[in-house]
């Protein structure tokens, strides 16, 4: 009895052996898989920008080429202008043109922009090459000789032609329309009791 009693203990305590064995090999590849080397100087690391192309606005179906609109906002706010063109970022091409209402050639968001039923036929106009690279100011500060008696910088000759021949190509135009000059040349208003979403353009 004593030597079988012996041997079982014996048996029992190699399966004891064994399985502490087997749970402290599983345990150290457990923590060999955790553990990790880091250098001593941090690599940067490449970040990937999320952010999407924003792809221009589609133009409104009221907005044609030539119809007279009405500017909501910036320093020519309330002027009347005739739309060119719709350029590569979505925003408008607009003239006064200048020689009628001093509205140079600008770009406006179609957001700040009523659109009238007035338009005139510009398909005889030779617009010119004008994209939004022309509106970019340039950082780099003008020389004294570059500079107007303001204190303000000079316009680029390239600009002022594309306004001249703009102007006299359209300015005809206008004063062909009975009371379109006089239309033009007036400033957008609201009195007491007026409101635009119940008016008609």
């Amino acid at each position: 009895m004593v030597s079988k009693s012996r041997d079982v203990r014996r048996k029992l305590k190699e399966q004891a052996a064994k399985k502490q064995a087997q749970s402290t090999g599983m345990s150290d590849k457990v923590t060999k898989a955790k553990r990790k080397w880091y250098p001593a100087d941090d690599k940067p690391r490449k970040r990937t920008s999320r952010r999407k192309v924003q792809k221009p606005s589609k133009l409104r179906a009221s907005i044609t080429p030539g119809t007279v609109l009405i500017l909501l906002s910036g320093r020519f706010r309330g002027k009347r202008v005739i739309f060119l063109k719709q350029l590569a970022s979505g925003l408008l091409l607009i003239t006064g043109p200048f020689a009628l209402n001093g509205v140079p050639l600008r770009r406006v968001n179609q957001r700040y922009v009523i659109a009238t039923t007035t338009k005139i036929d510009i398909q005889s106009v030779e617009i010119p090459s004008v994209d939004d690279s022309w509106f970019k100011k340039n950082k780099k500060k003008p020389k004294s000789d570059e500079m107007t008696d303001t204190g303000k910088s000079k316009l680029p000759e390239s600009f002022l032609n594309a306004q001249k021949s703009l102007d006299s190509q359209l300015v005809p135009l206008v004063k062909q329309v009975p009371f379109l000059k006089s239309y033009l040349c007036s400033r957008f208003s609201l009195s007491y009791g007026q409101f635009p979403h119940e008016m008609r353009f």
